[in-house]
């Protein structure tokens, strides 16, 4: 049964690439294989209450069978339950008829659980998985991880506010995680830390409004003295949470109170951000994260491997790090999956097995993707409209929008430079293949540019 946890494990690197993270740690954090029917190839997933075994299923059932079926070609069904860990029990709705007599509950001590086992703080809604001594540091990150400590020194005196960007999987949340956790063991709780989304603010604000009862909101939140923010561009654009936020950012300022803020770009970047809430996260300290070398990329993965208790070649260790350049997260999952062949399969590991992998994964990124998803993801990372870059706008802020989606076009479908022509405008293949080559110039020539580009493709795979 030790091999369904490596395979679990494997199969919640793969989802949390095409999972929003919030979605992921709400709904899948604490999900687990608990039994398998090997003679009709059913496995059995749990996941904690009833709520969330409807949730999965109905929610997330087509993804999870996909990324399971790629690992176990054997697959014919899932069932999902609902499983007491401390039980070591799982009450299924199916009937008795599909288990196997064969089939073996696991033990507590093995049941796979995502996330390294550790659970998270309710008060602080903190994970225990991000700490300092886990966060590689490097020449990408070396500053935001500076600022953290500093921060950790001297609450609210320092760096207040304390702004956070960068691409999708680069640490952000690690880092802001690590330092809420720092605080509260170098303080013994005697300073309040309280970690959260953006998403949740907005849901809290929603369900105070419907419910009247604002006042439990500013309580939650302004009765802290470390407040933590992940991902606060999607509060843009939703007026009510953003007033709430607010005063809930001046009064925690005005009484020395620290604030900790992610985002996937800067300030100045987040179109739908209102000017009185940029201009205050502008007026802290503003740090960026930008994409590993290969030296931290290589350093990340001996971390992870130490960590797992596994061991890897070296020079299996050295490819991945040179052929994952993206992020974090998606170098964790190749590492996952990689594992998994080795310990659950129990193939050997070499170049040609590594290259197979690699060409499985980009496949299953890529074949969802369609021309609309890419020229969308542009529109909405420039803020414009869909119609602009499409039609034959001769707007100067259009320019950089539409040269950007038929390189992606190119780069990510592999489309012809007349498909793309036509598509976008109905222009003539020559501006195409303009397009491409210059926005390619521009990749190599500029490492800004290039880190927006990356951000842009990250999103279209992130939700495809």
């Amino acid at each position: 049964m030790e091999n369904y946890q490596e395979l679990w494990k494997a199969v919640l690197g793969e989802l949390e690439l095409q999972i929003s993270r919030p979605n992921f740690l709400t709904w899948l954090k604490q999900s687990q294989i608990v039994d398998k029917n090997e003679k009709e190839n059913v496995i059995f997933i749990g996941l904690p209450n009833n709520f969330a075994r409807e949730w999965v299923k109905n929610k997330y059932h087509k993804i999870i069978f996909n990324t399971l079926h790629n690992f176990d070609p054997s697959l014919k069904a899932i069932e999902y339950v609902v499983f007491n860990s401390e039980k070591n029990s799982f009450a299924s709705l199916v009937s008795s008829e599909k288990k196997s007599k064969t089939a073996t509950p696991l033990s507590p001590s093995k049941a796979p659980f995502s996330l390294l086992d550790l659970k998270i703080d309710p008060k602080t809604n903190l994970n225990p998985r991000y700490t300092f001594s886990s966060f590689v540091v490097g020449s990408s990150n070396e500053l935001a991880y500076a600022a953290a400590m500093a921060i950790v020194k001297e609450i609210g005196q320092k760096y207040n506010p304390f702004f956070v960007y960068g691409g999708v999987g680069l640490g952000k949340t690690h880092l802001l995680q690590a330092t809420g956790n720092e605080i509260k063991k170098n303080y013994q709780n005697k300073v309040s830390v309280f970690y959260t989304t953006s998403e949740k603010f907005v849901n809290d604000v929603v369900w105070a409004i419907r419910n009247k009862q604002m006042d439990d909101i500013k309580k939650k939140y302004r009765n802290v003295d470390v407040l933590i923010i992940d991902d606060i561009q999607f509060i843009g654009g939703k007026e009510r949470s953003e007033e709430e936020f607010f005063h809930t950012f001046n009064v925690l300022y005005e009484n020395n109170k620290q604030i900790i803020i992610s985002s996937d770009r800067p300030p100045s970047a987040i179109p739908t951000l209102t000017e009185r809430l940029r201009s205050r996260f502008e007026g802290g300290m503003i740090a960026d994260i930008t994409y590993p070398d290969y030296e931290m990329r290589l350093a990340i993965l001996k971390n992870k491997i130490q960590e797992r208790g596994v061991f890897l070649e070296e020079k299996i260790l050295e490819q991945i790090a040179l052929k994952i350049q993206k992020n974090i997260r998606e170098l964790e999952g190749v590492l996952n999956k990689v594992i998994f062949y080795q310990e659950y399969k129990k193939e050997r590991i070499d170049n040609q097995k590594l290259e197979e992998i690699l060409s499985e994964i980009s496949e299953t990124a890529s074949k969802n993707i369609t021309i609309n998803d890419i020229i969308k993801a542009v529109a909405n990372f420039y803020d414009v409209a869909v119609n602009e870059i499409i039609e034959r706008s001769r707007r100067q802020a259009v320019v950089e929008p539409r040269q950007v989606a038929m390189y992606l076009l190119r780069d990510i479908l592999n489309l012809s430079y007349p498909h793309i022509g036509e598509k976008i405008g109905k222009r003539d293949h020559t501006t195409a293949i303009h397009a491409y080559e210059k926005i390619s110039r521009d990749i190599n020539r500029n490492a800004a540019f290039n880190q927006k580009i990356m951000m842009i493709k990250e999103k279209i795979f992130k939700n495809s």
